[in-house]
C-alpha cells in the first residue's frame, strides 16, 4: 500500500528556515509526481510546490523564491527547503502523490489521492 509520511515541521521565528520531508512507501520506484501543499485554520488547502520523476518542479506563485522541492536520489524522499519564513507561512502542511499519473506538475489537491498526516509549521513575528 502506498504512503506517504511528513515531518520536519515546528515552531520558528520569521526569517528562519525549515526543511520538511516526505518518505514516500510503497512504490518500487516513484513514477508519478508528489505535491506539497499547506492549509491554515480557516483557509482552503493550497498547492505550494511539486515534482515529478524528472525532476521537473512547479511552484506557486506566492512562494516562488523561498521554498525550493527536491528529492533524493533514489526519489523516495522529497523534500521542501523553506526560507525567509513568515508568519503567513503558518499551517499545516501535507505532502501527497498523484497516485493516477494525472497532475502533471498542477498545484490542485483533487489531483493527488495518497495523502499524508501533515506536519504543523508554525512561524512567530
Amino acid at each position: 500500500q502506498v504512503h506517504v509520511v511528513e515531518s520536519g515541521g515546528g515552531s520558528v521565528q520569521a526569517g528562519g528556515s525549515l526543511r520538511l520531508s516526505c518518505a514516500v512507501y510503497g512504490y518500487p520506484y516513484r513514477s508519478n509526481c508528489i505535491g506539497w501543499f499547506r492549509q491554515a485554520p480557516g483557509k482552503e488547502r493550497e498547492g505550494v510546490a511539486a515534482i515529478d520523476t524528472d525532476s521537473r518542479t512547479n511552484y506557486a506563485d506566492s512562494v516562488k523564491g523561498r521554498f525550493t522541492i527536491s528529492e533524493n536520489n533514489a526519489k523516495s524522499i522529497v523534500y521542501l527547503q523553506i526560507n525567509s519564513l513568515k508568519p503567513e507561512d503558518t499551517a499545516m502542511y501535507y505532502c501527497a502523490a498523484d497516485n493516477g499519473g494525472s497532475a502533471y506538475l498542477r498545484l490542485l489537491p483533487r489531483l493527488y489521492n495518497t495523502w499524508g498526516q501533515g506536519t504543523q509549521v508554525t512561524v512567530s513575528s
